[in-house]
């Protein structure tokens, strides 16, 4: 279940940042750095969920950093463009505004720049500093239920999606507890943690920190297994609760900006408005909760193009193919009963790429994808 589920409030930031390059800079390494225990009133974990699900607010603005450190291998810089890798390590800095569903922002910073992505009723806008390019786009009716439009799959970028996301997996194979209390960008805040009873999962503990007064997730730590220190973490470092002025949602354009216009999606087939919840029939799921793994093939995985294939020269101005002999090269051998092929491990994924063309992924143990691949 999630009990987050009639909560728009700070949804649409995560398919927001996706419409824009996650990039690298930031905030320093001690931004998370502890503040003393405040003493709140004890409160269970019960009625933690019940005022996640009932708060309510109208507005918010504030600073959000994320930071991952996953134990990735450098071989992952082999991946074509900076997207992934950048999302999966390093510091993040966002400037994040909410008025209501139909009035959004989000700015995120680098140290080269900055890129913006807009939403203000009908009207999206995306802008990017060192380019000085922008895309604006009027949503169609289809559209306006929804909070923005997602350009492709990120990692949460605020710690209300990722509480989200985290509560929507709520079940019998997770243990509910309250941790300790703490202060958060000037705010103190109770802390409910979520742990894994599966011993196959490389999770150890999801903590969310929620603001005592406002209800709102305000940090979001993941920690793996045999680590004290969160492998991915987020959290306001400042925050308002005021609705912002109406000012932040109009984007005036710079001097010698180019501008793309975009077409609005058109509407589903089925009721007027409706959109159908898009699904990838070529990936499967093996397992249940915490230790659920996804099974695709891996010519599917990486563009349609077999594995075994040497890539082709790509034509003009289309974006160079993956490098995938480099990239399994630099991957551990391994082999048994399954079959074989090649692994990718960090802190709280692993990646098995089998000699057949099958990739499986998970926050899970090698063994627990070895198991899935006899399958």
């Amino acid at each position: 279940m999630s009990v987050l589920r009639s909560r728009p409030v700070l949804r649409w930031l995560v398919p927001a940042t996706a419409a824009v390059a996650v990039i690298g800079g930031g905030a320093a390494i001690g931004t998370f750095a502890a503040e003393a225990e405040p003493s709140l009133p004890p409160r269970t974990a019960a009625q933690l969920l019940v005022d996640l699900q009932t708060s309510r607010l109208e507005g918010v603005s504030g600073t959000v950093v994320q930071r991952a450190d996953l134990g990735l291998p450098p071989l992952v810089g082999l991946i074509p463009g900076n997207d992934l890798t950048s999302v999966l390590t390093g510091t993040h800095t966002l400037r994040v505004w909410y008025s209501g569903p139909d009035r959004q922002r989000v700015a995120l910073l680098d140290t080269l720049g900055e890129q913006d992505v807009i939403r203000n009723g009908r009207d999206v806008w995306t802008w990017e500093s060192r380019t000085n390019t922008a895309r604006h786009r009027t949503l169609g009716d289809a559209e306006t239920g929804r909070a923005a439009p997602e350009a492709r799959p990120s990692l949460p970028a605020t710690p209300q999606q990722a509480a989200d996301l985290a509560l929507a997996a709520i079940d019998p194979s997770t243990q509910v507890s309250v941790g300790r209390s703490a202060t958060v960008a000037g705010q103190d805040a109770y802390e409910l943690v979520l742990q894994p009873r599966d011993e196959g999962s490389l999770v150890h503990q999801l903590r969310i920190a929620i603001d005592a007064k406002q209800h709102v997730p305000l940090r979001f730590e993941v920690l793996a297994k045999g680590s004290d220190q969160p492998a991915f973490e987020m959290a306001f470092t400042q925050i308002d609760y005021r609705r912002p002025e109406a000012d932040q949602f109009t984007f005036n354009p710079p001097p010698g900006v180019t501008v793309t216009e975009e077409k609005a999606e058109r509407p589903a087939a089925g009721r007027p408005g409706h959109v159908e919840p898009a699904g990838d029939p070529q990936v499967r799921a093996v397992g249940t909760g915490w230790t659920t793994v996804l099974v695709a093939r891996l010519d599917e995985a990486v563009g349609g193009k077999p594995v075994a294939a040497k890539p082709a020269v790509p034509p003009a101005g289309a974006a160079p193919d993956m490098d995938l002999s480099k990239l399994l090269g630099g991957l551990a051998a391994v082999k048994g009963d399954w079959g074989s092929g090649r692994l990718l491990t960090s802190k709280l994924f692993s990646v098995l790429l089998t000699d057949d063309g099958r990739v499986l992924a998970g926050a899970v143990t090698p063994e627990r994808l070895y198991q899935a691949a006899r399958g």
